[in-house]
């Protein structure tokens, strides 16, 4: 697994200049409140403008503004699991699994993520009553279920207590072996990252900082 990203963007009077490879299979950008973290995400998904962008996985290009590659957010095959989850409310988990498949590429396995994720007693049930961990499980079962080549996690144990983030690590550490699909999560938690034995970025003010670089 192979990952090239590099990110110029401005947002608010922030500047983010980005840029770094990596062959592991979940690479993590470490760095505090303001560093720019959920900026870079949001720029690589496509839902802020960008003054550059490149992102390649295994040779792919999914996103290369250089040579006038820059599909739309739901074209770009990059799945984002947002910190707050954003599940539809009024569909239920397996509708809000389902509505992802709608954007994949080719038919997806949706019973083998329900598997992976261990979310089959939960597919009846409405969103507004899961569990943070459950309901992480959930958007993360609707970003694999369109088929994404990258996967954006932006802080995915934010706002968990101790047992549930006990409980989330080893799903997504299983996860990560088991699916062809890179891993860029964002956290300001370096036990976090190395928990999920991730290649840790770190990123401070905009920048990759120097004594950090992969």
């Amino acid at each position: 697994m192979s990952l090239t990203c590099a990110v110029q963007a401005e947002r608010g009077g922030f500047r983010i200049d980005v840029a770094f490879d990596s062959t592991a299979r979940v690479v993590g950008i470490e760095g505090p409140s303001g560093a720019g973290k959920t900026t870079l995400l949001h720029a690589l998904a496509g839902l802020v403008p960008v003054h550059r962008a490149r992102l390649i996985v295994d040779g792919e290009a999914l996103v290369d503004s250089d040579a006038g590659l820059a599909p739309p957010p739901h074209a770009r095959r990059v799945g984002y699991v947002f910190q707050d989850a954003r599940l539809f409310p009024h569909l239920s988990v397996a509708d809000n699994i389902a509505y992802g498949q709608r954007f994949a590429p080719h038919r997806t396995d949706v019973g083998a993520l329900v598997e992976l994720l261990g979310i089959g007693p939960l597919l009846a049930r409405w969103t507004r009553n899961l569990s943070g961990g459950e309901a992480r499980r959930v958007a993360i079962a609707r970003s694999l279920a369109a088929g994404p080549r990258l996967l954006l996690l932006d802080e995915p144990f934010s706002g968990l207590d101790q047992r549930r983030r006990d409980e989330l690590i080893p799903w997504l550490v299983g996860l990560t072996t088991r699916i062809d699909t890179a891993i860029l999560v964002v956290s300001h938690d370096a036990a976090d990252l190395q928990a999920m034995g991730a290649d840790r970025i770190g990123l401070v003010a905009g920048q990759i900082s120097p004594d950090r670089r992969p």
